[in-house]
């Protein structure tokens, strides 16, 4: 096999809404299909070995109608010269230009937004204000007990539904949080970051057909694994300025056909918080309507100019509330993926059997580490919260300054503002316009939407970034935007 090495290329496509949006008249080209011609072999065992080959790709990806030529280009090409020495002597299989294949329920996905704004900021240079993840690190004590947890070799398996003393720690958090008492044996889940947590409940719990309601804009997970279950999505759209939940709309759409309620507070990526009033409104219906809750907590701790309410916490609702969280939001750690679902024996059975054959066990020695990390002084929460305020105040007076609308944003690390002031016709435009012309990434709310229409005229930015980032982000806004 000398001198036959394989290359690695990342192939970017376009979100689905911005190469199906009909009222944009800058949409992109569709993407082509690339070709992959690749000489597969058989040894004398009968697996599959690689011989020499030749790969080719071309992608374009969104055009601006100010700009003919294609936000990114990615091409390339590696040839590698014919070995007849390395050729079978009893015949080979040759495969050639293939189109990409993927399951129906998953086509209209393409590459996420998160991909592609990443991918340009690094290009151009821009500072980073889309995707959602720190640029500083969790906390020390966290990061030392994993560290004497791979030490001290726990590093097998993990129990399926997750160590025994973690469990109990997010028994014992979720009681201080809620006043709820669970059995941290029989009612709660661990799993492989929130996103699995709420794939393994989708999975676990919702047949083909169930109808599930969605409150726009929502994460974009959300959607793919329902479709991933078969499930029938019907959608709520949250306004600005304030993103509250249009009542007599909810009690329209909810029946007795509602299988459930996917629901985030604190929201992402509006920064709402679901209120005392809303969430009694949407409780009433469940236990009228037989719907189960499921409902994503991830950014509880960050809520900032009210309490966090978890709706499991409400009268009648535990018995039908799966409550999704994790550690990466809380304590900076978005790459552990460490998750978890709790639920009352009925529900959590069906969770576990899809975590089962999803991922069956997380991390071990990071399990420990949550230990550390759930079980911290309260005086660790007081100062996140009080850190990320001023996070906060500083990209939001800022974003005022340059001449953005600013909407209101109760909890999360997220802003939603209207671009529309500064002259591009959509989105994505706008957000292309920012990273290569100002050299600040922000996300196109668009994609969080089944209607992308319904999100054109906003973006998304992120104050989980450190204060000098945030103040560079911000300088380069004022010297660069200007409104048109």
């Amino acid at each position: 096999m000398n001198g036959c090495t394989w290359s690695h290329l990342e192939m970017l496509t376009l979100s689905r809404h911005s190469l199906t949006s009909s009222s944009s008249s800058s949409s992109s080209s569709l993407l082509k299909p690339f070709s992959f011609i690749s000489n597969l072999s058989y040894n004398s065992n009968n697996h599959f070995i690689k011989t020499p080959f030749s790969f080719s790709f071309s992608t374009r990806l969104y055009t601006s109608s100010t700009n003919n030529n294609p936000s990114l280009i990615m091409a390339a090409s590696t040839t590698e010269k014919k070995n007849e020495a390395l050729l079978p002597q009893n015949g080979s299989t040759q495969i050639a230009n293939h189109p990409v294949q993927v399951a129906k329920r998953l086509e209209k996905f393409k590459t996420t937004i998160f991909t592609q704004m990443s991918t340009l900021a690094i290009q151009h240079g821009a500072i980073n204000l889309g995707q959602g993840f720190p640029n500083f690190d969790g906390p020390e004590f966290v990061k030392e007990a994993a560290i004497q947890a791979i030490k001290d070799g726990k590093n097998q398996y993990a129990r399926g539904h997750g160590i025994p003393d973690f469990n109990a720690a997010i028994a014992a958090r979720f009681k201080k949080d809620t006043g709820l008492v669970v059995d941290p044996e029989k009612e709660i889940t661990v799993t492989s970051g929130c996103t699995e947590a709420i794939a393994a409940t989708i999975l676990g719990l919702i047949n083909p057909g169930d109808e599930v309601i969605l409150f726009a804009p929502f994460y974009d997970s959300y959607e793919a694994t329902l479709s991933m279950a078969g499930a029938k999505i019907k959608c709520i759209t949250l306004c600005p300025p304030d993103f509250s939940i249009p009542i007599d709309e909810l009690k329209s759409a909810i029946s007795k056909n509602t299988r459930a309620i996917l629901m985030n507070t604190p929201h992402n990526p509006t920064g709402k918080m679901f209120t005392r009033e809303e969430l009694n409104i949407i409780s009433s219906l469940c236990i009228e309507n037989d719907v189960l809750v499921f409902s994503d907590e991830v950014y509880d701790k960050l809520a900032f100019e009210m309490d966090h309410i978890s709706i499991a916490s409400l009268p009648g609702m535990y018995e039908r509330t799966v409550t999704l969280n994790s550690l990466g939001k809380t304590f900076s750690l978005t790459g552990w993926k460490i998750g978890w679902a709790i639920a009352p024996p009925h529900l959590i059975w069906g969770v576990r059997q899809a975590h089962s054959y999803l991922t069956f066990a997380t991390s071990t020695p990071m399990q420990w580490a949550g230990i550390a990390a759930l079980t911290a002084p309260e005086s660790y929460f007081v100062e996140l919260k009080r850190d990320y305020a001023a996070k906060k105040k500083i990209l939001l007076e800022g974003l005022k300054d340059v001449g953005f609308k600013v909407f209101p944003s109760s909890g999360t690390y997220f802003v939603i503002v209207d671009h529309t002031p500064f002259g591009q016709e959509n989105d994505i435009a706008f957000c292309e316009y920012l990273i290569k012309e100002v050299g600040v990434v922000a996300i196109p709310t668009s994609v969080f939407y089944l209607n992308p229409e319904e999100g054109k005229n906003l973006v998304r930015f992120t104050f989980c970034k450190d204060e000098g980032t945030l103040n560079a982000a911000v300088e380069r806004m004022k010297e660069k935007l200007k409104k048109k």
